[in-house]
C-alpha cells in the first residue's frame, strides 16, 4: 500500500515550536499512524522566522476582517503570514493534513477572535494560515488533533487519506484507461458508502474513458473521486454496501442468514463495522470471489490500525 504523505503541525511531531518553547506531540499521530505515513512538518510561526519561545499570537477583531497580532507588542503579522499561507498552499502535494487546534495560525475549528480588550467576543473562526490551505485546496482531508480522538471522525480521516495516496499514485504514473477503469472498480463500494450520487458520476466518467483527453479524464474522476469521498459514510449506506457485496456470494442459507443477522447487528449500532466487513472478505476469499475480495472498502488501510472497531452511535 502506498504511503500517504501528510502535512502536520510540526508540534504535533513532538518539535519544540510551540509559544512557550514546548511541543503538542500526538500519540496516534507519532505512535500508531507513523510507520505508515510519510510526515510533512510545518510551523508557519518558524517558517516566519518568529522563533521558540515567542509572544503568543491571537486573532483581533478589525472592520476589514481579523487580524493577527502579537498579543504583547501589537505587531500586526497578518500579511506575512498570509503571503507565506498563499506560497505553500500553490505547492502542497500532499494527501491530507493535521492542524493544531484551536491555534490562531493553524486551527479548523473555534479559533478565538478577540477585541483591542478583553476576553474573545467568539470562537467561531478558522487560524490565518488554516484558512488559506483550506480554501486553496477544499476537497483536502484535514483535521486536528483534538477531533482525532473521536473514533469516527479518525476512522474517516485514515480512509480519506489512503484513497487520496492511491488515487495519486495512479494518476502520477504512466497509466492508461484500462487503469483508471480498474482502480475504479476497486473502488467502488468504498465510494458508494460514502455518497451514492457520487458512484454514479464517478461511473459515468470512467465508462468515458479513451475518449477526450487524458488531462481532463484524470481531472473529472479525481474531482469526483475525492468529493464523494469527502461525504460522511453512514450506517446507513454502510449497511447497502455490505448487502450488496453479500449478494455477489454464493452462500447456503444458514450462513447467508448469519451474515445478515450480524449486519443487522451493525446496523443497531451492537457490534462494529470490522465484524461483519471482517466476515464478508472472510467468505469472499474462500470463494476466490475476486470483485468483492478485491474491494478497496474492505481494506481501505493497513488492519493493524483498527480503526473499524468502534460500535456506531
Amino acid at each position: 500500500m502506498n504511503r500517504p504523505v501528510i502535512a502536520v503541525s510540526s508540534c504535533l511531531l513532538g518539535e519544540p515550536v510551540r509559544f512557550n518553547g514546548g511541543h503538542s506531540r500526538d500519540r496516534f499521530l507519532t505512535g500508531l499512524l507513523a510507520p505508515f505515513v510519510e510526515w510533512m512538518p510545518i510551523c508557519p510561526e518558524m517558517e516566519l522566522g518568529l522563533g521558540a519561545p515567542r509572544d503568543t499570537l491571537r486573532l483581533e477583531n478589525e472592520a476589514a476582517g481579523p487580524r493577527l497580532k502579537v498579543r504583547r507588542t501589537r505587531v500586526d503579522l497578518t500579511d506575512r503570514m498570509a503571503a507565506l499561507a498563499e506560497r505553500r498552499a500553490a505547492v502542497l502535494d500532499v494527501d491530507g493534513y493535521v492542524f493544531k487546534a484551536r491555534s490562531p495560525t493553524c486551527g479548523i475549528h473555534g479559533v478565538a477572535l478577540y477585541p483591542v480588550d478583553g476576553p474573545p467576543i467568539d470562537r467561531r473562526h478558522r487560524g490565518l494560515f488554516a484558512d488559506a490551505i483550506l480554501r486553496a485546496h477544499p476537497l483536502l482531508p484535514v483535521e486536528d488533533e483534538g477531533r482525532l480522538n473521536d473514533a469516527l471522525l479518525r476512522e474517516s480521516f485514515v480512509e480519506r487519506v489512503f484513497a487520496h495516496a492511491r488515487l495519486r499514485e495512479l494518476l502520477a504514473g504512466d497509466w492508461r484507461p484500462r487503469d483508471l477503469v480498474a482502480f475504479h472498480s476497486r473502488h467502488k463500494m468504498q465510494i458508494l458508502a460514502h455518497d451514492p450520487a457520487g458512484y454514479r458520476q464517478a461511473g459515468r466518467i470512467v465508462a468515458g474513458a479513451g475518449r477526450g483527453a487524458r488531462e481532463e479524464l484524470a481531472r473529472a474522476y479525481a474531482d469526483a473521486f475525492r468529493g464523494s469521498l469527502a461525504k460522511r459514510a453512514t450506517p446507513g449506506r454502510t449497511v447497502n454496501v455490505l448487502h450488496h457485496c453479500l449478494g455477489m456470494l454464493t452462500l447456503d442459507k444458514a450462513r447467508r442468514d448469519d451474515l445478515l443477522a450480524v449486519i443487522d447487528s451493525y446496523r443497531a449500532g451492537l457490534v462494529p463495522l470490522s465484524v461483519p466487513a471482517t466476515l464478508l472478505r472472510h467468505h469472499a476469499r474462500g470463494q476466490d470471489a475476486g470483485y468483492v475480495r478485491d474491494q478497496s472498502y474492505f481494506a481501505p488501510y493497513p488492519d493493524t490500525l483498527r480503526l473499524r472497531n468502534h460500535v456506531p452511535a
